[in-house]
């Protein structure tokens, strides 16, 4: 009987996961789902690009995972039961629940904004964390005349490259980015004067050291006074899905499941968690980032060893760790700020043209993974040992 193995999400991890491991292990022995809400694979690492009106490229899930033998369900994931081995979803554009046993779950579902308790921000706020998001906030902006004065919450990777996408983007708007802590604050001495001239050259006020208290829905305040906004976008933090607290998965208190070396739940070992969505430890036991960056690698790790424990092969031995930090500002800057594999910051840093560029490859390179989750030709491996079938079924009858 097959071996049944169910993704959750298909953003850069889980989609990377779900291929890689069709690519490993012979069709007759497993049975893949990978079940997502929305039937495109999204590049939510160009959501600043949509925002501000660019075009991007549709990527179909039926497409990128055609002739794979990943069976793709489009819906949206409503429990977790780790006791029972079953995920509840609701099938896209209906009220019907379907519900997945599992042999083997990975856990994908990333993460989405939180108003980190900030009043007004859920009524008043534009998000980019989803595509429907992103859409909403396209739109406002095309209703916005010269002048009007549009607020970036957030002096992250997501805000930098929002800000500055948009004043480039409409620079007859006034824009203004507010951080709570000093512009690029992280980044090398090279990596922060960059991104400050870049602003200024752009015509962004940037507000350092600044905390939101409330947003309104023509202004937002601050503990250093009010600020005029036509349209507010709330980048300032990330929460992941709280599907996982909600079940029997060992999680941290801001609910991310922990998982080990091989990517999986210290509690579950028949559970896997990789992106946003896990807390694993990279080089010197830091945690890793919440990024594309880490979910890829994680894929590739979680699903060798996955392929590995199912064929009864060595399992692979792996810490992820970084090289760089790569960030746009606007289609024609950008920086590539050096790391250790710790992801400490290095005094190296590449910036202008070239380093737009170098992002540009980056981005494309993201969905390469995806699309190709293994760059070379592998042998499917049997599976060993009795496995048992699966199906489903209406939960309301079940």
């Amino acid at each position: 009987m097959k071996h049944r193995i169910v993704v959750l999400g298909a953003g850069y991890a889980g989609a990377t996961a779900a291929g890689r491991i069709a690519r490993r292990l012979r069709r007759e022995d497993v049975r893949i789902t990978l079940v997502n809400a929305e039937p495109d694979f999204v590049e939510r690492v160009r959501m600043h690009q949509l925002a501000t009106g660019q075009e991007l490229k549709p990527r179909p899930l039926a497409d990128v995972f055609k002739g794979t033998g990943v069976e793709v369900r489009i819906a949206r994931v409503t429990s977790v039961d780790t006791d029972a081995k079953t995920v509840t979803v609701t099938a896209a554009g209906t009220e019907d629940r379907l519900e997945y046993e599992y042999d083997t779950l990975v856990y994908a579902l990333g993460s989405g904004w939180t108003d980190q308790g900030v009043p007004g921000v859920t009524d008043h706020a534009h998000q980019i964390a989803s595509r429907p998001g992103a859409l909403r906030l396209r739109e406002r902006l095309t209703e916005l005349t010269a002048g009007a004065p549009v607020v970036v919450v957030g002096g992250g990777l997501t805000g930098l490259e929002l800000a500055t996408e948009l004043a480039e983007s409409r620079p007859d708007l006034d824009i203004a980015l507010v951080a709570r802590d000093g512009l690029g604050a992280w980044l090398s001495p090279k990596g922060r004067a960059h991104v400050r001239k870049v602003a200024e050259d752009l015509g962004i006020t940037v507000h350092e050291h600044t905390t939101v208290t409330a947003v309104e829905a023509d202004a937002v305040r601050t503990d250093a006074g009010e600020l005029p906004a036509a349209v507010t976008i709330w980048t300032a933090g990330f929460a992941v899905h709280p599907l996982a607290a909600a079940t029997s998965l060992k999680v941290t208190d801001t609910g991310r499941i922990i998982v080990d070396a091989t990517m999986r739940s210290v509690s579950h070992p028949d559970v896997y968690a990789i992106g946003d969505a896990a807390y694993a430890l990279g080089h010197n036991d830091k945690p890793l980032r919440m990024s594309c960056a880490s979910g890829i690698p994680a894929a590739w790790h979680a699903a060798d060893v996955i392929a590995a424990r199912l064929t009864g092969t060595k399992v692979p031995h792996t810490v992820i760790g970084y090289t760089h930090q790569c960030i746009s500002l606007g289609r024609n800057q950008g920086l590539i700020q050096m790391v250790t594999p710790d992801d400490t910051v290095k005094d190296r840093a590449w910036t202008g043209r070239g380093a737009a560029r170098y992002k540009e490859l980056i981005c494309k390179g993201a969905y390469w993974s995806v699309a190709k989750p293994v760059m070379y030709p592998v042998r499917r491996r049997k599976v060993v040992g009795q496995r048992v079938g699966g199906r489903a079924f209406d939960a309301t009858s079940a």
